[in-house]
């Protein structure tokens, strides 16, 4: 019998500085909390970009298909 062997390959990992990796973590938080933010709280009436709808309309549907009431 034969056995076939296959040559192996190792991927090396991608090594990101810890200060570098701080600062991705911080930027995606604080892009999650904006989006979180016009998606979820949001109102028109509440907003702080004044008393303007537009937000709110823009996300109207995703708002209702995430779950967040707004009527």
């Amino acid at each position: 019998m034969t056995t076939s062997t296959l040559p192996t390959t190792r991927t090396t990992p991608l090594v990101v500085p810890g200060a570098r990796a701080a600062l991705w973590l911080f930027g995606t938080v604080l892009l999650c909390l904006a989006a979180y933010y016009f998606i979820g709280v949001d109102q028109g009436a509440t907003s702080v970009f004044g008393d303007n709808m537009y937000i709110h309309e823009f996300v109207h549907d995703a708002r209702h298909f995430l779950g967040f009431p707004c009527h």
